[in-house]
C-alpha cells in the first residue's frame, strides 16, 4: 500500500505518522481525529513554491483555503510564503486572526455579501475574484463609500469541461461561476470594470475543477485564456497583466491512482502561456496557481475505532466506526472512495473483505463499500488515508454528533490545532423562546 509522506510502519507493527505512534495519537486525543503531516504540507508548499518560480520567476503561489483552513494552517502558510485564496467572511475572519496578511488575500465566491465585501475592503484584502457583473457594480458602490480602489480579476468560464465528478466541474459553460466567453459577458464586464474610478482591473482567473488527473484541460484552459487576453487588448487597448489559472490538480486516494506530478503540471500550463504569449505578441503576464487538494489532501488521515461488527450472511460484512458523513461528507456527496490501514496492527494479514459503515442514522452513511482488511474486533483503530482535503472543512454536527480534534504532527511531536468540540459547543448558540419557559 501507498503510505504517503512520513507515514510508516514502526516496530511495534503500529502506523506513524510523523514521527508519532497512532495509537498513543488515539490514547491523548481520541477518535474520530484528523492528523495532519506537517513535514508532507511544508514539502508540498515548497514545491509549487520553488519549482513555479524556478521555470516562471513572474509567478505566485495562493493555497486554496477551502480545502483545509484553521488558524495554525494560515501561520504555516505564511511561513512557507504563500498567498490565500479564501471564499467567504469566515475564512477571511480566520486569516486575519491568526495574523495572516490581508494584502496576500484572494477574495473569491459567486455571492459575496455587502457586509463581506465591507469586511474584506476595511481589512485591506490583496484582491477580488468578481463573479459576476452585479458583483462588480455592488463592489464599485460598496468601494467608493469607503473611499477605496478594489483591485479585481473576473472569473472567467473557458468552456472547458474536465473529466471529474460532474459536482466539482467549474469550468463549463453551464456553471454558477463566472463570466460566460461566448455570450460576451466577459468583455463587457471588463468594459465596464474600465470605466468604475473604484475598480482597478489586475487580472482574470478560471478553475475548470478539481481532482483532475489529465493535464490537456489546463493547457487548454490556459491558451483559452491568453486568447482572451489578447482579445481584450485588441477591443479595448487595456492589457491584462495578471493571470490566475486556479487548482484542480488531483492526488491518490487509491493505490491504482496515478496523478500527474506537480512539475509535470506547472511545465505545461506555464509552456502553454508562453506559446500564445508569443504567438499574440504579448508580455508575460504575472501567473497564479490556487492549489488546495494537492497540497494537504494526502497529507491527513482520519483515525476511527472499531465498534459494532455485523455480519448479513451471503452479503456482506458491515464494520461500524465512530465516525462517518459527519466527518467525511465526501464519500455521500462525491461517491469518493479511499484506501484504509488498521492503525494497530498494520502488519497482520489481510483476511476478509467488509464495508465501512459510519455511526449516523442515514442508510447513505457509508464511508468504504469494499476493501480487504485482517479480521477486525471492536477496539481496534482504522486510519483512513488521504483525507486532508474538504474533511475538516466540511465537517458538520449531523444527528449532534460533535465534530473530531485535529492535530498536526512533526518531528515525534503532536499538537492539538482544532480542540474537539463538547457536547457543551453543540447548544452554544441555541436559544428556547421565553414563551416556551
Amino acid at each position: 500500500m501507498f503510505l504517503p509522506g512520513t507515514m510508516q510502519i514502526n516496530a511495534k507493527g503500529h502506523l506513524e505518522i510523523g514521527g508519532c505512534d497512532t495509537t498513543l495519537l488515539v490514547q491523548e486525543f481520541g477518535t474520530p481525529l484528523y492528523v495532519m503531516d506537517e513535514e508532507l504540507i511544508r514539502h508540498n508548499c515548497r514545491i509549487y513554491r520553488d519549482i513555479f518560480a524556478r521555470i516562471y520567476p513572474h509567478s505566485q503561489v495562493a493555497y486554496a483555503g477551502k480545502a483545509f483552513l484553521t488558524t495554525a494552517m494560515c501561520r504555516l502558510l505564511a511561513e512557507e510564503g504563500l498567498a490565500l485564496d479564501v471564499v467567504s467572511g469566515g475564512e477571511i475572519y480566520t486569516a486575519l486572526s491568526a495574523g495572516f496578511p490581508a494584502d496576500k488575500m484572494i477574495y473569491h465566491g459567486n455571492n459575496k455579501t455587502p457586509a463581506e465585501i465591507q469586511l474584506a475592503l476595511n481589512s485591506g484584502v490583496g484582491c477580488f475574484v468578481v463573479d459576476s457583473i452585479s458583483e462588480l457594480e455592488l463592489l464599485e458602490e460598496l468601494a467608493a463609500a469607503a473611499g477605496k480602489k478594489a483591485n479585481i480579476y473576473f472569473r472567467i468560464k473557458p468552456g472547458i469541461e474536465a473529466h471529474t465528478h460532474h459536482y466539482i466541474q467549474t469550468g463549463q459553460i453551464d456553471s454558477k461561476f463566472g463570466l460566460g466567453l461566448a455570450d460576451g459577458q466577459a468583455l463587457t464586464a471588463v468594459e465596464r470594470a474600465l470605466k468604475m474610478p473604484h475598480i482597478e482591473l489586475k487580472g482574470l482567473h478560471c478553475h475548470i475543477g478539481s481532482q483532475i488527473f489529465d493535464l490537456k484541460p489546463f493547457q487548454l484552459a490556459a491558451r483559452v485564456m491568453m486568447d482572451l487576453i489578447n482579445e481584450i487588448k485588441e477591443k479595448t487597448g487595456f492589457l491584462i497583466e495578471e493571470l490566475d489559472l486556479g487548482g484542480g490538480l488531483g492526488i491518490r486516494y487509491l493505490n491504482s491512482d496515478l496523478p500527474a506530478s506537480v512539475t509535470d503540471y506547472l511545465e505545461k500550463i506555464t509552456a502553454a502561456v508562453k506559446e500564445r504569449a508569443a504567438a499574440h505578441n504579448l508580455p508575460l503576464p504575472k501567473l497564479l496557481v490556487e492549489p488546495g487538494r494537492s497540497i494537504v489532501g494526502e497529507a491527513g488521515t482520519t483515525l476511527y475505532t472499531v465498534g459494532a461488527i455485523k455480519e448479513v450472511p451471503g452479503v456482506r460484512s458491515y464494520v461500524a466506526v465512530d465516525g462517518g458523513m459527519m466527518d467525511n461528507l465526501r464519500t455521500a456527496l462525491y461517491e469518493a472512495k479511499y484506501e484504509a490501514i488498521l492503525a494497530n496492527r498494520a502488519n497482520a494479514p489481510k483476511e476478509q473483505v467488509v464495508s465501512i459503515a459510519g455511526k449516523a442514522c442515514d442508510s447513505g452513511d457509508m464511508l468504504i463499500w469494499y476493501i480487504e482488511l485482517p479480521r477486525l474486533t471492536r477496539g481496534d483503530l482504522l486510519a483512513v488515508l488521504s483525507t486532508g482535503a474538504y474533511h475538516y472543512s466540511m465537517s458538520n454536527n449531523y444527528n449532534r454528533f460533535t465534530r473530531p480534534a485535529v492535530v498536526f504532527v512533526q518531528n515525534g511531536q503532536a499538537d492539538l490545532v482544532v480542540r474537539r468540540e463538547s457536547y457543551a459547543d453543540l447548544i452554544r448558540n441555541d436559544i428556547i423562546p421565553e414563551r416556551m419557559r
